[in-house]
């Protein structure tokens, strides 16, 4: 049986925010807040930026306060969804394609659905999925748990074995998966050296991904 759901993550996915994101984490919030530390983009890519301090005062030496930290992300949120990122390339085409199929189609983020609505907002993109889950929206851990993709898959009706979930991270993956989802890996220019090793497939590039997708669908 073919898969009945598709789910795809924001950040990177449906937009090329995460082109933003690493500049901004890498030259200024990073060095900021653990200017002693040495930490790499698949550490934390695909984490709720919440927990991303969580995370890193749990393992290195934090120079900033939590909120610090959420207002440097706030801040920089609306510049970047409203104005800076592009959808990806043939994006509508292929949702409208997966939903003639018969799947159903969820947006599966780490980001708050505020963020999720500028995107949303922004592309005309409200009428296109049956849900739109983020992290915030559950009284749980955010990915690389399993919990958000979980949720999604009761939101859509689906069992999670037949959910594609379609990621740009390895904390996406991971998360897909232990959900036990298929998971394919999202592959550009900007994640180029990120671990996809566990995913299920990896599309280089959004033609990759609607031909990986609609073989998977067919």
């Amino acid at each position: 049986m073919s898969p009945t759901a598709v789910l795809f993550d924001m950040d990177g996915v449906i937009v090329n925010s995460e082109d933003f994101w690493v500049e901004l984490e890498t030259e200024e919030i990073l060095p900021a807040a653990v200017p002693d530390g040495d930490i790499s983009e698949d550490e934390i890519t695909g984490i709720n930026y919440r927990e991303i301090y969580d995370y890193l005062d749990e393992h290195y030496d934090v120079a900033i306060d939590s909120e610090e930290w959420e207002r440097r992300y706030e801040s920089a949120a609306e510049g970047i969804y409203a104005e800076k990122v592009d959808l990806m390339p043939g994006f509508r085409d292929l949702v409208e394609t997966l939903r003639d199929r018969g799947c159903r189609v969820a947006v599966v983020s780490s980001s708050p659905q505020e963020w999720i609505g500028m995107v949303t907002e922004r592309f005309g993109l409200t009428d296109l999925f049956e849900a739109v889950v983020s992290a915030d929206d559950i009284d749980a851990d955010s990915k690389p748990a399993p919990d958000v993709f979980e949720h999604a898959a009761r939101q859509v009706g689906v069992d999670p074995a037949d959910c594609i979930a379609v990621e740009d991270s390895k904390n996406g993956v991971k998360s897909a998966k232990a959900a036990g989802m298929t998971a394919v890996g999202y592959r550009t220019e900007t994640n180029a050296e990120m671990d996809l090793d566990e995913a299920d497939a990896v599309a280089d590039g959004a033609e990759e991904l609607r031909e990986e997708l609609l073989a998977r669908t067919s």
